[in-house]
């Protein structure tokens, strides 16, 4: 594959706005076309759907360094990290970064005592807390999490954490099997239709979970436990799982193959390489990210024909393996 020119992609010049809405290539959308040709003309039965969610939720484990038995399937992320949030006790304090996105704190605010810190001193501040909540790629401005740091203070202090990978799964590789729980939405980077998300289930953090949208697909056997009681949850983090969105997982099951046959690496110094660029031609100190935000008039920026996204009050751009040196230039040119 050669990055930023693809056949596999029919985005148009100027896109950069992954961090939003990612792109599929051409293997994942026709996987869903072909799904809805089958729907349209039912050809398919519920059971027909298995395949594709199990292919999905193998991917994410692949991805994230852990077994599959220890991944559950949802719709999105604050869905799935309600299920952490269940396992707290109402005086609970809970620690996350300044800023961070809403799907990862609000869960914890709803229940809990939400304490923030600067990201970059998040480490720092563990100590005292029953669960530190926070992005590896923070959606605002790219800014990535020490992740040495934070799991040394928190081993030491004994907190449990856990790690939203949404922005940076899929060009950033992952080191993060340690955390407590790793939840991702797969959406952006990952290719996939809005709709499939993963929880990753530490076995030490299985009984602080709570099933919380406990329902027929997250039986021991779902095909047997869809009437009548007793409760009878899988024994692994299947019990965690909501009954799947089939066409986001029918997508999110071809874009795994997809990504497995990239070197991440090599993703991670595509897309962070133009971005440092952009930054460096902008002023801006290099951040090893994917995404980078800018004090720039989302109008100039539009009328250059860059699709991009504004966060915080800043521009907000992303680069993939669908874009190129021309859609740097495509932001100089409009930031003058």
């Amino acid at each position: 594959m050669i990055f930023g020119g693809s056949t596999d992609f029919a985005v148009p010049a100027g896109y950069l706005n992954t961090p939003s809405i990612g792109i599929p290539p051409a293997p994942v959308a026709e996987a869903v076309d072909a799904a809805v040709g089958r729907w349209r003309t039912g050809q398919d039965t519920p059971t027909d759907f298995d395949e594709a969610v199990s292919r999905s939720r193998s991917g994410f484990a692949r991805l994230a360094g852990v077994p599959a038995e220890r991944v559950a399937i949802g719709a999105s992320v604050s869905q799935l990290a309600a299920n952490v949030a269940a396992g707290l006790a109402p005086d609970a304090r809970v620690l996350v970064a300044e800023g961070e996105f809403t799907s990862v704190t609000f869960p914890f605010a709803e229940r809990a005592n939400v304490t923030e810190a600067p990201l970059a001193k998040l480490a720092q501040h563990v100590e005292g807390h029953d669960l530190v909540a926070v992005s590896l790629a923070q959606s605002a401005d790219g800014a990535l999490l020490d992740t040495a740091a934070l799991r040394a203070a928190s081993e030491a202090a004994g907190v449990p954490v856990l790690i939203d990978v949404t922005q940076a799964a899929g060009w950033l590789p992952l080191d993060v099997a340690w955390a407590d729980w790793i939840v991702c939405g797969g959406y952006k980077w990952l290719f996939s239709p809005r709709g499939c998300a993963w929880l990753a289930v530490h076995p030490r953090a299985h009984e602080r979970t709570r099933p919380v949208a406990a329902n027929w697909y997250a039986g021991d056997d779902p095909w047997s436990s869809v009437y009548g009681m007793p409760l009878r949850l899988a024994g692994n983090a299947r019990a965690f799982d909501l009954s799947p969105v089939w066409l986001a997982h029918v997508g999110a099951a071809e874009a795994f193959g997809y990504l497995a046959s990239l070197d991440l690496a090599a993703v991670r110094e595509h897309n962070a390489g133009l971005a440092d660029s952009l930054r460096t031609a902008a002023g801006l100190e290099p951040q090893g990210s994917a995404i980078v935000a800018l004090e720039a008039d989302p109008e100039r920026i539009a009328e250059a024909g860059v699709v991009a996204s504004v966060r915080n009050g800043r521009v907000r751009v992303g680069f993939h393996l669908y874009n190129g040196p021309d859609d740097v230039e495509r932001v100089l040119r409009a930031l003058g």
